[in-house]
């Protein structure tokens, strides 16, 4: 089976290339070889490789930049996927597409199913959800999966590094207490990706969410990444975590309040249920230390 991969350098498509290596023969490509800016680059990998399986596991992830440079979101979010879908179903190919928590408001107060509204508040959202439209309009074979407040050992900055950066640093910090989400490790996003891809057929086909098991603040997942980085030799500085709202932290782009997943559809699939959030955090910490030795 040929997959081609997108976003070999991003924290997902890094860790995803070796269980899609298990099961096919994976092309992998980053930003230095594939613009998703281009759409004639698109169609050329795409025609190139001729794949059965095309993983999206790219795109532009700035949300608060984002609010700036709305045509570079657009071209990657929005409309490089619909590319990606009408090349897959002339060849007869599938598309895989991770999308986000962000086409939701947050104006919820029970997690979201692949069937509620949505209404994302900022330019990040709307162009994942327009990525979203684009596939089904194509009428491609494809499965999006939706997943939220990722992180991962590999690729730029994320929350986890972010904490374990500015607490090596500085005694005192101040994270956000009322916005609630699942932290999702890319590990465990990643073996659902691979492992869904034998299930996939015409019944399957579709949009599921997928995150770790849980819900939690950030300001409470702050607190666990120190809690957990220390007992594992992290070099910490951070003595206090001051709760403060979001309007006292000010950003670019509205972030939603709630954006718990309801990662139920998929659960069905794969016969299980996904990591819980706290599992996922340690055994990428215990990757992170391991890489740092």
């Amino acid at each position: 089976m040929k997959i081609l991969l997108t976003g070999i350098n991003g924290q997902l498509g890094h860790q995803l290339q070796p269980l899609l290596t298990n099961i096919g023969e994976v092309t992998a490509v980053g930003r230095e070889n594939l613009d998703l800016a281009d759409p004639n680059a698109i169609s050329q990998i795409i025609n190139q490789v001729k794949p059965e399986i095309i993983v999206n596991a790219a795109a532009y992830t700035a949300v608060d930049k984002s609010e700036n440079e709305t045509e570079l979101a657009n071209a990657v979010n929005s409309i490089a996927p619909g590319i990606m879908a009408t090349e897959a179903k002339k060849l007869g190919a599938i598309l895989i597409h991770i999308s986000t928590d962000y086409v939701f408001d947050g104006s919820q107060s029970t997690p979201y199913t692949e069937t509620d509204p949505t209404n994302p508040l900022g330019i990040y959202g709307k162009s994942k959800l327009a990525g979203e439209k684009a596939i089904r309009e194509t009428d491609a074979n494809h499965i999006i999966i939706r997943t939220a407040w990722v992180y991962g050992v590999y690729g730029k900055g994320n929350f986890v590094k972010t904490m374990l950066r500015v607490g090596k640093d500085r005694e005192e910090l101040r994270v956000v207490y009322d916005q609630v989400g699942c932290p999702t490790w890319t590990g465990d996003l990643a073996e659902a990706i691979a492992q869904i891809i034998p299930h996939l057929n015409s019944e399957t086909y579709g949009t599921y969410h997928y995150t770790n098991s849980g819900a939690i603040s950030w300001y409470d997942f702050a607190m666990t990444i120190f809690e957990e980085a220390k007992q594992l030799g992290f070099p910490l500085e951070v003595k206090r975590v001051v709760p403060i709202t979001t309007a006292e932290y000010p950003t670019p782009a509205k972030r939603p309040a709630f954006s718990v997943l309801n990662s139920g559809k998929i659960s069905q699939v794969l016969g299980k249920h996904s990591p819980y959030w706290r599992d996922g955090l340690r055994q990428m910490l215990k990757q992170l230390a391991a890489l740092s030795d």
